[in-house]
């Protein structure tokens, strides 16, 4: 039985790597072993979100990996997976920090670590135990295609990259301007610097007509994705309704983890609610397409999007709320919510090109 749990757990390993290792640099040999964090005191500095963060972080690892043991029928692994592997990829990482200045390794940080795989293994056991994810399996498998894997992945990833500041709301894969600047670094005295576009005029700001439709286009792409393998336009409507909620929701703490609690909704000008009722209005229309119209116009969309987007220039203030980003208890973790921002279009782009090249099963219809 394949399950989206396995490909969600590897991913979620991987940010927890990618926070606990940032930023990458002053990689050294420090004298020390690398195991020498095992018997060290306890940590002169500490926070309680430094607390916080290291037992609640691994919990859902935990849990992803026991659902994972479970749906494929490993019943003995649910302990060795749920907690075990936590375990390990926390001893990994914490000897791995020994050759990073930046970082401190911290054997209370690995006893959280661990402790925190465990409970997320013995709620994933419960849940499993309670049922639950009998009950998933069979509203998965009245609502959604059986190759429905990589798009419930791809959907479940979408509103992290959303917490990470957009110049247009809900308007991931603005990826050109930092990977110009990448390229201009990597190729300077190099005859491939011509290869770049000259710096020319700053592009004309967005209109607010062009905000909405980016805002509308931007929402409809991930709905689009979703209703190529559900079955059922009336499923379809309910889950827009229920998708369209959430992203606002999303929006809404992106606000407040950027500008304050206070200023939580700041982004919802006219345009963007404007986008988003445009959003509302196409998935109600696009409701009775079939599976392969719907992936193609997610790919549609995507495009003009991206097309629109990465032309666009910075907002004012929109630098300066980056910064206090950057700066904030978030540092760790910002990183990792702009690379699924700049990424996730376009791992959705290649999705959409696979869902539109396979052959279309034969209840590809409307029912």
């Amino acid at each position: 039985m394949r399950t989206s749990a396995w490909p969600l757990a590897l991913l979620y390993a991987g940010l927890i790597l990618y926070a606990s290792l940032y930023p990458f640099t002053g990689w050294r040999v420090q004298g020390v072993q690398a195991w020498s964090w095992l018997d060290a005191p306890w940590p002169q500095y500490w926070t309680a979100f430094d607390l916080y963060a290291n037992f609640l972080g691994y919990v859902p690892l935990g849990f992803l990996m026991a659902v994972a043991a479970l749906r494929l029928g490993w019943r003995q692994g649910v302990w060795w997976l749920g907690a075990g592997l936590p375990m390990l990829l926390s001893a990994g990482i914490e000897s791995a920090q020994t050759y990073l200045l930046v970082r401190v390794p911290s054997n209370v940080d690995f006893a959280l670590n661990t402790l925190g795989g465990l409970v997320g293994a013995a709620l994933g056991w419960l849940v499993g135990r309670g049922g639950a994810l009998q009950h998933w399996g069979r509203w998965r498998e009245a609502w959604f295609a059986p190759g429905a894997h990589g798009s419930l992945v791809l959907l479940a990833i979408w509103p992290l990259a959303l917490l990470y500041p957009l110049s247009v709301p809900f308007g991931l894969g603005q990826a050109w301007e930092p990977l110009a600047q990448a390229l201009a670094e990597w190729w300077w005295d190099t005859p491939f610097i011509a290869w770049l576009p000259a710096p020319g005029l700053p592009d004309a700001p967005l209109s607010p007509l062009t905000e909405a439709f980016c805002v509308a286009l931007s929402l409809l792409a991930p709905l689009l994705m979703a209703y190529g393998d559900m079955r059922g336009w009336w499923r379809r409507i309910v889950f827009a309704a229920v998708f369209l909620a959430a992203a606002w929701m999303v929006g809404g703490l992106s606000g407040a983890l950027t500008y304050g609690p206070v200023h939580a909704w700041s982004w919802a000008t006219e345009p963007v609610v404007a986008g988003l009722v445009g959003a509302a209005l196409l998935a109600a229309l696009c409701a009775p397409l079939t599976r392969r119209l719907c992936h193609a116009l997610m790919l549609l969309c995507l495009g003009v999007s991206l097309s629109l987007l990465n032309r666009a220039p910075e907002v004012p203030y929109f630098a300066q709320a980056i910064e206090v980003w950057e700066q904030g208890r978030f540092i760790r973790f910002h990183g990792v919510s702009q690379w699924l921002g700049w990424l996730w279009p376009y791992a959705a782009i290649a999705f959409g090109l696979y869902a539109v090249a396979r052959p279309s099963p034969r209840d590809e219809g409307r029912s």
